[in-house]
């Protein structure tokens, strides 16, 4: 029985702006992704012989089909015709759930390429991302990874310069964050500040880290709940003074990341932070 072990990276994003709501009820996106190296680890098998299975480590998360990294193997079997003869996905988590990073979505990215190489199908990456469509909004980046544009629901990518390698320090507040509810908040504003995504592109095809990171922004950070705002914030804070390039909440929360180019300055600031709060890495782009 073919047997292969795969990291599923998680993704934040350095941007993210919601241009309006579609005819289909989804929402227009315009974001600047990048992947870290924070990984869940998955062992994928396949030629089992019985039903396909999913276990984890968290034992809240879904065994089933309900789980991203099985819908995807059924997508690739439906998609391209393989018969796997049964599979078994094993997920090591590492990456916090609904922590607005893609967890599940990178589990996913991962069982496709894992099947992919495992069974010889030839698919490219971006028939590898096609696939992903019918699993999830965000698996289409994370089958790609790197450094990218997402629009449309965030399968329309355009892959970037890679923004220059830096130290990452990720901290997740222990609370979750709805995200149909903060769709629903920003339907109902108007947003004031939305980010300069140009200039972010600018500073990538420059190779400016710093440029970047100054403009980082998440229009989801406006409509937080007060009380969750302020942590936001106040994570974000702590990561400034301990010298980050630059400070964003990731997706629709409620992580909170920085950008140091200082290797002892990203650690004072995750020693800081995780004596308050338990999901808090210290990580590097990739």
């Amino acid at each position: 029985m073919p047997k292969e072990t795969v990291l599923a990276r998680a993704k934040l994003n350095l941007t993210l702006d919601v241009l309006g709501k579609r005819p289909d009820g989804y929402h227009d996106l315009k974001m600047v992704m990048q992947s870290v190296a924070l990984s869940d680890t998955l062992t994928v098998e396949t030629g089992t012989g019985e039903d396909l299975k999913v276990r984890t480590d968290l034992s809240f998360l879904p065994n089933n089909e309900k789980n991203l990294a099985a819908s995807a193997a059924l997508a690739f079997q439906a998609q391209t015709g393989r018969d796997l003869g049964g599979v078994a996905i094993a997920i090591e988590k590492h990456i916090p759930v609904c922590a607005g990073m893609g967890g599940g979505s990178s589990d996913a990215a991962a069982v496709l390429r894992a099947l992919n190489g495992m069974l010889g199908a030839g698919c490219e990456p971006l028939a590898l991302a096609k696939i992903g469509e019918a699993v999830g909004s965000d698996v289409p980046y994370c089958v790609l990874g790197g450094t990218a544009l997402a629009e449309g629901r965030g399968e329309v990518l355009t892959p970037l310069p890679a923004l220059p390698r830096c130290h990452v320090v990720i901290c997740k507040p222990a609370f979750s964050i709805s995200t149909p509810e903060l769709f629903r908040a920003v339907d109902g504003v108007r947003l004031k500040c939305r980010p300069d995504t140009d200039g972010v592109l600018t500073a990538l095809a420059a190779g400016d880290l710093g440029g970047v990171a100054r403009r980082m922004y998440n229009v989801f950070e406006d409509v937080l709940p007060p009380r969750q705002q302020a942590e936001v914030r106040n994570i974000r804070s702590v990561l400034v003074q301990h010298g980050a390039l630059g400070a964003n909440m990731s997706g629709t929360g409620p992580t909170v990341f920085g950008l140091f180019d200082d290797p002892d300055r990203a650690r004072s600031a995750w020693e800081e932070l995780k004596q308050t709060y338990r999901d808090t890495f210290l990580t590097e782009t990739v």
